[in-house]
């Protein structure tokens, strides 16, 4: 049996590794793996570090796409794709995830008659307006093994009409990743270098459309942040898209920039510290020892649910609502005085002890090789 795992960008590195790392470990002569990189994210700070880090085998095939518009990159990933499968030929085609590589190499694999397993099938945000939304309910609809994560995924399916025994809910390949990089992320530096303490600071990310696309709501994000700044060090590692939209707004006087090998500066109240995206070790580390996190990455409040770590999701919706339901999440929206106030009570307040998702144990990866074994 040979299964092509596809992986582009930088959250699929991380639902990837456990999965081949559970291929590798099924038995001699039962499964030839296949790795592709779409190369949807590209350069070394959000694609390379994650391959050390996680201990990714060198991709077989690389398409080196790049960045493009999504009707762009989504055409050329299909293009160099299709050579890939005529010539491999395998017999499941397995993508992860939400991103445009998903998406597209679903459709080349349907086009062409082959198997395909989606890994975190049926999340739904019931916003059209994302492009990640899109890009989940067209990967479903094609998909031949239907793998999820959470309660309300199997609901959605079932809802959409999609054939019960396709559908298996096997847990979170994220957190199987986390577990696996928690005991290297306690022997991480990454706090020293930033000159801040366990508890005594807030994380930050963004990156979707919604909030770094329009200059007004980015805006008063960030003026947000700059206000909570004065009562914490706030930590915003960057998409290199949202640093673009940043430098193009009149709010320098908000920021200081840090490099972790900068020879001693460290993080300070007042400003937010911008950083480069650092690797997933490091980030975990960073992640776990923080007062609070808000975010607009729905992996990331996975990530915080099972940390037991204060998260704010910087958006209207999430699709992983098991996150709020039983976890340490809260969908936060938007508006800047809310946003303030919710961090400032996430300070007070501290941690708080959240139930995990059924099924975030740190095997899900190989409930998922075994589905395929067993059905093939």
């Amino acid at each position: 049996m040979k299964i092509l795992s596809v992986a582009g960008a930088r959250p699929n590195f991380v639902k990837i590794a456990p999965i081949l790392r559970a291929l590798e470990a099924e038995s001699a002569g039962r499964i030839e793996s296949v790795l592709v990189d779409t190369g949807q994210h590209y350069d070394d700070t959000m694609a390379g570090s994650f391959f050390s880090d996680l201990r990714i085998p060198k991709p077989h095939h690389s398409l080196r796409v790049g960045s493009a518009s999504h009707a762009a990159q989504t055409a050329m990933i299909m293009q160099r794709f299709e050579p890939v499968l005529l010539q491999e030929q395998p017999d499941v085609v397995l993508v992860v995830g939400d991103v445009n590589s998903t998406m597209a190499c679903a459709l080349v694999a349907a086009k062409l008659g082959i198997a395909i397993a989606h890994v975190e099938a049926g999340l739904r945000s019931f916003d059209r307006n994302m492009p990640e939304e899109i890009n989940r309910v067209v990967t479903d609809t094609l998909s031949d093994f239907l793998f999820t994560t959470e309660a309300s995924a199997n609901d959605n399916l079932a809802r959409e009409g999609v054939a019960p025994e396709k559908v298996h809910f096997v847990g979170n390949v994220m957190i199987d990743s986390l577990r696996w990089a928690q005991p290297l992320a306690a022997r991480s530096t990454i706090l020293e270098r930033l000159g801040v303490a366990a508890d005594k600071y807030a994380v930050v990310t963004l990156h979707r459309p919604s909030n770094v696309d329009d200059p007004t709501r980015l805006a008063s994000i960030l003026a947000a942040l700059a206000d909570l700044s004065n009562e914490v060090p706030v930590l915003f590692p960057a998409h290199p898209r949202t640093l673009a939209r940043i430098s193009e707004l009149e709010s320098a006087d908000h920021f200081e920039q840090l490099s972790l090998d900068g020879g001693g500066a460290t993080a300070q109240r007042g400003r937010i510290t911008l950083l480069k995206p650092i690797g997933y070790v490091d980030f975990v580390r960073l992640t776990a020892a923080a007062a609070v996190v808000l975010t607009d990455s729905g992996g990331i409040t996975e990530e915080t649910t099972c940390l037991g770590v204060p998260c704010l999701t910087l958006r209207a919706n999430t699709e992983r609502p098991v996150t709020a339901e039983l976890g340490s999440n809260t969908v936060a929206g938007t508006d800047p005085t809310q946003l303030l106030a919710m961090a400032r009570s996430a300070l007070r307040s501290g941690r708080k002890e959240a139930r995990l998702p059924p099924l975030w144990d740190g095997h899900a990866a190989e409930r998922i090789v075994r589905v395929l074994v067993e059905m093939r």
